[in-house]
């Protein structure tokens, strides 16, 4: 059994966890997955099934991808997620109005340099960050560039956060290169607002040519694998 599964992946799980469950529906030990997506993170995660398969992942692994996302400012989380330690950081400026965030947002358009999350799993000197972070150590990552194709405010609200109470939120439509850290953007945004800013909801829309609607809700394919699996040369097809 060979070719490429489209999964829409659910909230908490490892892009790791749902390889292994791959394995466990097919039968086959050579799987693997064209991008991370976090553990409380939800959306589309390309797999490969199939030595035949695995060999072209990383023609998918560079493709832009589409992110809708729910940014809380006025806290700060050590992760820059949801999972992580919150604790409130107010900000120092608040947007007004739309218009005027949207001119804020245009700050973190374009090509630029991120700092990677220190939870993250790049390595530095041997060693992933988000690794050294949990044992009391974290690294600071060197910046990487980026594309942000453009980000869309779709909505604005407030949150109450046991203690912190009306904490704006953002909901926002983000267009990015591969290697885009969409934690990095709320940590950043937070900060340009003298304050802080994480990711309270993430779900990928897309990678490339391929769609969220296109995919699989892992469970289901417990009976249905064989049927969802796409040949190789057909999806390569799609790039």
């Amino acid at each position: 059994m060979q070719g490429f599964l489209l999964i829409n992946k659910p909230a908490g799980m490892t892009s790791h966890d749902v390889v292994n469950r791959i394995r466990k529906f097919t039968g086959e030990k050579c799987v693997g997955h064209a991008g991370t997506l976090d553990p409380f993170a939800t959306g589309l995660l390309i797999t490969g099934v199939g030595r035949g398969a695995t060999k072209e992942m990383n023609r998918f692994v560079g493709l832009d991808k589409t992110y809708e996302a729910v940014f809380i400012l006025g806290a700060q989380s050590d992760t820059d997620d949801k999972d992580g330690h919150i604790e409130p950081v107010p900000l120092k400026i608040i947007p007004q109005n739309r218009e005027i965030l949207e001119k804020i947002l245009l700050q973190f358009t374009g090509e630029l340099e991120q700092i990677p999350p220190t939870y993250s799993a790049i390595k530095v000197g041997g060693k992933k960050m988000y690794e050294a972070a949990r044992a009391g150590k974290p690294i600071e990552g060197k910046p990487r560039k980026v594309t942000i194709y453009s980000i869309e405010l779709i909505n604005t609200s407030t949150v109450a956060l046991g203690a912190m109470v009306d904490k704006p939120t953002l909901s926002l439509k983000i267009h990015c290169s591969s290697g885009t850290y969409i934690r990095a953007i709320a940590r950043d945004l937070g900060k340009v607002l003298g304050g802080g800013g994480y990711v309270e909801e993430l779900k990928r829309t897309s990678i490339g040519p391929f769609s969220l609607d296109q995919s699989h809700e892992l469970e289901s394919l417990k009976e249905t694998v064989e049927q969802a699996l796409i040949p190789v040369e057909k999806l390569i097809e799609c790039l």
